[in-house]
């Protein structure tokens, strides 16, 4: 998973929907670097994502509670399989 910078810096944001995407994709983009650097350490990419999606229901859980993380994990099946997930995926 390899993801760059734009050199060219993005817009200006329109609304707090488009900063929290940004804010989201710059995220991601530190995650990358992170995951990139751990595998040319030698970490394998299951252990790297099994310890990834630890990390981040655990923090889900400290953010929002049991319940409500566990509301929202209830919905990843179906988002899975409409391809929310899917890196590969061509978006029209």
């Amino acid at each position: 998973m390899t993801i760059s910078k734009n050199p060219f810096g993005a817009a200006a944001p329109a609304s707090a929907l488009d900063l929290e995407h940004t804010e989201r994709q710059i995220a991601l983009e530190y995650l990358a670097e992170a995951w990139n650097a751990a595998e040319e350490d030698g970490i394998e990419s299951r252990s790297l994502a099994h310890a990834s999606l630890f990390a981040a229901l655990a923090m889900f859980v400290r953010l929002h509670g049991d319940d409500s993380t566990a509301d929202m994990v209830a919905d990843l099946p179906q988002r899975i399989r409409a391809g929310e997930y899917n890196l590969d995926r061509n978006l029209q």
